[in-house]
């Protein structure tokens, strides 16, 4: 079948649509691995009431935004969606589907310009998390596209070079028989610096205490830049509580120095991936107020706290997690009061407080309703929310507007070129 893409949608396919029939108006089909304005030739491989997805046999007029793309495992691996894209296109594309989410889902035009921050394309991250296959061939890699199956890989163009280096020391080990069959996954994580790794090992429940320790152990002398390793039991998919360090040999933290701040980052930690743009993100986040008091939410390691302190008398910041929070304390500077509580808890019993500022940096789930409805009780001046999923934003938006906020400021930020990820930064005001 022929199909023409209009545009690009978030999730990183292209959307086309049937011909129309005597049943109506032809329905939308999901083509990954498009371009908006290409002719494909694709087989459809899902049919659904209201849609169906299509794969892409061939490209029968290209968009003159289609590159080569550099990784080997593109269009196999589930990791990245846009490799094919122009990364100028990449950042056209995601600041048209933002744009596009919150006129659908918020009713919202926004009153200012979007204002787009690019990353250098490649070897961004700055932390990346891999399975382990070690039976019966020793592999790492990602979840095919669309698939929990394993695809080995040896390589990751969007992961730092050191991170890439540890790759191939940890596949030659792995092939040697010195990765414990325990192991499920690891994540590396690496400093400013690009010149020590700390190893997060997940591994099936239940290894004793000794074994968990010669699984640290092992691992610890893979290559010099590995500071520590940290072993923690796998949870299961559908738990969300934090994984326990059940052993660790040399460090269990890094220090990650940016030019505004310096962290202590522990094993199990949030910590931004994007190695080029903290600063920046920083920077957009922070530079919008002063006062007396700001309230950062959702803190993690104190990535927006420590630099709030240096512009208000006092910092509030709220973490729920237990390593996160013990990150955050040891971050702060005085003016900072570290409280280990989730957004809603710490919300619900807040009063006689009033923020000249508050941040709010969800997880993927945005903030819902009991969250925006205690935000609009303390009555702040200003509202910075940083967004990492589009239509939780979209949501939440419209709530925050409906109590009287306005759009002052917006950002998109590419913390992930090469996927559709978008990450946002919207500043509101009263």
């Amino acid at each position: 079948m022929q199909l023409k893409i209009e545009k690009l949608i978030y999730g990183g396919d292209g959307l086309a649509r049937l011909p129309a029939d005597e049943s109506g108006p032809g329905k939308a089909v999901f083509v990954p691995f498009s371009i908006d304005g290409e002719q494909v030739e694709a087989d459809i491989i899902e049919q659904k009431r209201g849609f169906a997805r299509a794969r892409p046999k061939r490209i029968l007029d290209p968009s003159p935004d289609r590159v080569e793309p550099i990784c080997p495992y593109f269009s196999r691996c589930g990791g990245c969606q846009y490799q094919h894209v122009r990364y100028t296109r990449q950042i056209e594309a995601k600041s048209a589907i933002l744009l596009e989410t919150l006129k659908r889902t918020a009713k919202i035009d926004l009153p200012c310009k979007l204002e787009s921050h690019p990353s250098p394309e490649w070897n961004y991250r700055n932390r990346t998390r891999l399975k382990a296959q070690t039976g019966p061939d020793f592999a790492l890699g990602y979840y095919k596209f669309r698939s929990h199956e394993l695809l080995p890989i040896e390589q990751c163009p969007i992961s730092s070079p050191l991170i890439n280096r540890a790759i191939a020391e940890i596949l030659a080990a792995g092939r040697s028989g010195n990765v414990p069959t325990e192991v499920r996954e690891i994540e590396l994580f690496a400093d400013h610096t690009n010149n020590r790794l700390l190893l997060e090992v997940y591994c099936q429940p239940g290894p004793a205490r000794a074994s968990a320790q010669q699984i640290a152990e092992k691992l610890a002398h893979i290559l010099p830049e590995v500071a520590g390793v940290s072993v923690f039991e796998q949870l299961p998919a559908n738990q969300i509580v934090e994984p326990q360090c059940v052993a660790s040999f040399g460090e269990t933290a890094l220090v990650y120095e940016t030019k505004l701040a310096r962290y202590r980052v522990s094993a199990g930690a949030f910590f931004q991936v994007n190695r080029f743009l903290i600063d920046e993100l920083v920077s957009i986040v922070t530079d919008v107020a002063s006062g007396k008091l700001a309230l950062d939410l959702y803190a993690g390691v104190g990535l927006f706290s420590t630099v709030l302190a240096k512009s208000f008398a006092q910092v509030i910041a709220v973490e729920a997690s237990q390593t996160s929070h013990a990150d955050l304390r040891h971050n702060a500077p005085q003016e900072v009061k570290a409280v280990l509580a989730t957004t809603e808890q710490y919300l619900g019993q807040a009063s006689g407080i009033r923020p000249d500022l508050v941040v709010v940096d969800p997880p993927r789930g945005g903030l819902g309703e009991n969250v925006v409805r205690g935000l609009a009780k303390l009555d702040a001046p200003r509202v910075t929310y940083v967004s990492c999923d589009p239509s939780t934003l979209a949501r939440d938006l419209r709530m925050l507007i409906g109590l009287g906020y306005g759009v002052s400021g917006a950002h998109l930020i590419d913390l992930f070129p090469q996927t559709y990820h978008i990450e946002s930064v919207f500043h509101l005001a009263r």
